[in-house]
């Protein structure tokens, strides 16, 4: 949504286009594609912390989808929120 804003340059946008929010679809998309960058980096800290792969590897999976579930009800909350829409 604010890169659609930037990328439409001056042109003002109607309430109804900034009120449609997204669809679940999309923040699905979102939150694996924001999910998978997130468990690289747990699963190269664990490593480093832990040393051991298959214990880093277990908890990045976990973190996967605790973290996958969340970011998503996170994003349908905001998107209902009114505020600097």
């Amino acid at each position: 949504m604010i890169a659609q804003m930037l990328l439409k340059g001056k042109e003002k946008s109607t309430y109804k286009e900034d009120s449609a929010g997204e669809k679940p679809i999309r923040s699905v998309a979102k939150a694996l594609s924001w999910r998978v960058v997130g468990t690289l980096d747990t699963l190269l800290v664990s490593y480093f912390l832990t040393g051991k792969i298959s214990l880093a590897a277990s908890i990045a999976s976990v973190d996967f989808i605790t973290k996958l579930i969340l970011y998503f009800f996170h994003e349908r909350v905001w998107n209902a929120i009114k505020w600097g829409k």
